[in-house]
């Protein structure tokens, strides 16, 4: 009763602002929010990768709950999945279903399955047990013996794309037909496959995984892929392109898939937020998804928000936020869930037997918990520029205001909600440096309106039900 009232009363020093939500004006659909454990990852959460000390069953069973329980984590609802082309695991690689060459692409392939898939298969049955039920398989390159530099790393391109000659012949059948069998190994674990990629950051050339092409090389692809898809039974699989390291590398290779005709062999748009933030749209119909970013050089933080660093919790419920609202994102993925690392690209650290979580989670756990698959994006403006907010009608008849208080004083708001049933409840959820998702409640006026009091550099979800 005191948390309640305490969001709930305004205070003198607080300034007065207003929110006004209007369901009836809708935009994008929600695919939902996620992460990844590619590269050995989802081994180490199990504890099988690595020198050890390993995860303890109780460590284990509580990284897996944070990540995507809706009700005691994120509620994360995507698993992105990384489709293997290494030979071995050396250095936390992705092994390969088919690590050795078959001497040319008209030859029987011999592929190679165990049901572990680098502990992806396991982890994704813990995940659907939690809710999951969107799984993106993205390939971070194809097998070496496909490409024109012969081995999976340091770029190179596909053997048979627009200057991508190999005298070993054209390759881009042989990789689609890798591509569905991958489905199929899947399906005979009882996971289904929602979405594909067949690329990951080709705009760069690395030391691991990787794979180049511009956007007619894309194009090259696709237009084997998509119908070999559709021919073996997958055409309800969804299509990626894109995934470039920032936002403007990507609309380079739309602007390529469009002005060849490419558009017709993908169904959704990807970007990583790396080079080039998500500050803009793209000119797309399509659905678009933010598939990879973290703060990649800071050192492990648990900090929402101390020093304004990039890895803090606030700085990172800025940039979802932004992301749905300014560039229209139907879904946004932070790069690792958890990991043993001492840096900020997890969400969880795993250090041994110990975990530690980071705030950087309880800012996507407002996403994660409160806009489910499904929900639209409504109209949210604000009379105050500190308070970034945006709104969701939910597939089942909730309704879920975000609200960031980004001042450095708490903010009295009245909330008008414009086209919506009656209500007579609000539920709220607060973080901020002393609290983790913690509930309160709204004070409710009349005529679809309620008031709260959202402290400075917080975050809050109201949920009207």
């Amino acid at each position: 009763m005191l948390l309640s009232l305490l969001y709930a009363a305004p205070v003198a020093a607080a300034i007065a602002n207003q929110i006004t939500v209007d369901v009836r004006q809708k935009f994008q659909k929600m695919d939902g929010f996620g992460a990844s454990e590619a590269f050995q990852r989802a081994n180490q959460i199990k504890g099988t990768f690595g020198p050890g000390p390993y995860i303890s069953p109780d460590n284990r069973t509580k990284v897996l709950d944070w990540l995507f329980d809706p009700h005691k984590g994120a509620g994360l609802t995507i698993l992105r999945n990384g489709i293997g082309s290494s030979p071995n695991n050396t250095a936390d690689h992705m092994v390969s279903i088919e690590p050795v060459s078959p001497g040319s692409p008209h030859t029987k392939p011999h592929y190679v399955w165990t049901g572990d898939d680098n502990g992806q298969v396991w982890l994704s049955k813990e995940a659907y047990k939690r809710g999951v039920r969107t799984f993106y398989a993205d390939a971070w390159s194809a097998p070496g013996y496909m490409k024109t530099n012969n081995t999976d790393d340091w770029g190179g391109r596909l053997c048979g794309v627009t200057n991508g000659h190999c005298e070993t012949g054209d390759w881009r059948q042989a990789f689609a037909n890798y591509l569905v069998q991958y489905l199929k190994f899947y399906k005979e674990e009882g996971i289904t496959v929602t979405h594909i990629g067949h690329l990951n950051e080709p705009d760069i050339s690395v030391s691991y995984a990787s794979m180049l092409a511009d956007g007619i090389q894309t194009k090259d692809f696709l237009e084997v892929l998509y119908p070999t898809l559709h021919r073996e039974g997958f055409g309800n699989v969804k299509v990626a392109a894109g995934e470039a390291t920032g936002w403007r590398q990507s609309g380079d290779i739309l602007s390529d898939l469009v002005s060849t005709g490419g558009e017709q062999f993908y169904d959704f748009f990807t970007s990583h937020g790396y080079q080039d933030e998500p500050r803009l749209p793209f000119d797309t119909p399509k659905p678009v998804w933010q598939t990879e970013w973290a703060d990649l050089s800071g050192g492990w933080t648990t900090d929402w928000d101390t020093f304004g660093q990039d890895g803090e919790g606030i700085q990172w419920a800025n940039k979802i936020q932004e992301a749905i609202v300014i560039s229209n994102c139907s879904a946004f993925l932070y790069w690792i869930g958890a990991e043993n690392s001492g840096s900020n690209s997890p969400l969880i650290k795993i250090n041994g037997t110990d975990i530690e979580v980071s705030k950087r989670l309880w800012g996507f756990a407002h996403f994660g918990r409160y806009v489910r698959p499904g929900a639209y994006r409504v109209s949210a403006e604000s009379t105050n520029g500190v308070l970034h907010t945006s709104a969701y009608a939910n597939a089942d008849g909730s309704l879920t205001v975000l609200v960031i208080n980004n001042g450095h004083y708490d903010a009295v708001t009245n909330f008008a909600v414009n086209g919506y049933k009656s209500f007579k409840k609000v539920t709220t959820w607060l973080t901020n440096n002393d609290h983790d998702i913690t509930p309160g409640s709204a004070r409710v006026g009349g005529r679809g309106s309620f008031e709260a009091r959202i402290p400075q550099r917080s975050m809050m979800s109201f949920v009207i039900s």
